[in-house]
C-alpha cells in the first residue's frame, strides 16, 4: 500500500507540475510546442541524474526513487501530450 501511495503523491506533483511549467513556457505564444518538448527534455535529464544516483552513489533509497522516478517524473514526461500535440499538427497542415 506504501508504494501506491508514494508514486500516487508523486503522479500529483509531477502533474501539477508540468502543468505549471508547460503554462509559464506557452505563454511565449509558440506555434510548435516547445512546452511539451521543453518538459520532456528536463523529465528525461532529471530521470538518468536520478537512475545513475541511486546506483551508482546510493543517494536515494528504493522508496524515494519509486517517489521520483515512477511517481513524480512519470506524470511530468508523458507522452500522450506528445502526441496529441503532433497529431493537432498534422491535423493543422503545420508539418516543420
Amino acid at each position: 500500500m506504501q508504494n501506491y501511495l508514494l508514486v500516487g503523491i508523486g503522479g500529483f506533483i509531477g502533474a501539477l507540475s508540468r502543468y505549471i511549467v508547460s503554462g509559464f513556457i506557452q505563454q511565449f505564444s509558440f506555434s510548435f510546442p516547445i512546452a511539451t518538448l521543453v518538459v520532456n527534455i528536463l523529465g528525461s535529464f532529471f530521470l538518468g541524474l536520478i537512475m545513475f544516483s541511486s546506483q551508482n552513489v546510493a543517494l536515494f533509497d528504493p522508496n524515494a526513487r519509486l517517489f521520483l522516478t515512477i511517481g513524480v517524473l512519470g506524470a511530468f514526461t508523458t507522452m500522450s501530450t506528445f502526441g496529441y500535440e503532433s497529431f493537432k499538427l498534422l491535423e493543422q497542415d503545420q508539418i516543420i
